[in-house]
């Protein structure tokens, strides 16, 4: 058994990713990402309207509004450590 060097094994993969954009034009444009700026603006526009619904929430159902509040807040928290922690370990 034969090992490559590392520069072999990225001169057959540009070949192939060649090879490829030939045959299909469209695997050659690069993908648009939405910039982190962007998305974090538009991640604090929807954390805002979500919380302004849930202050509205809490002053018309009261008790259970504020139990609601409660919940999805929790929730949004788990979630957000829970996304760290995965983004953590895969790094």
């Amino acid at each position: 058994m034969t090992t490559l060097s590392t520069r072999d094994t990225r001169r057959q993969f540009e070949e192939i990713v060649g090879k490829l954009a030939a045959e299909d034009p469209s695997l050659a444009r690069p993908v648009r990402m939405i910039p982190k700026r962007v998305l974090l603006s538009i991640l604090a526009v929807v954390g805002a309207l979500v919380w302004a619904g849930l202050s509205v929430l809490m002053v018309v159902w009261g008790a259970v509004g504020v139990a609601i509040t409660c919940v999805t807040v929790a929730v949004a928290i788990g979630l957000g450590v829970y996304r760290q922690r995965r983004l953590s370990s895969n790094n």
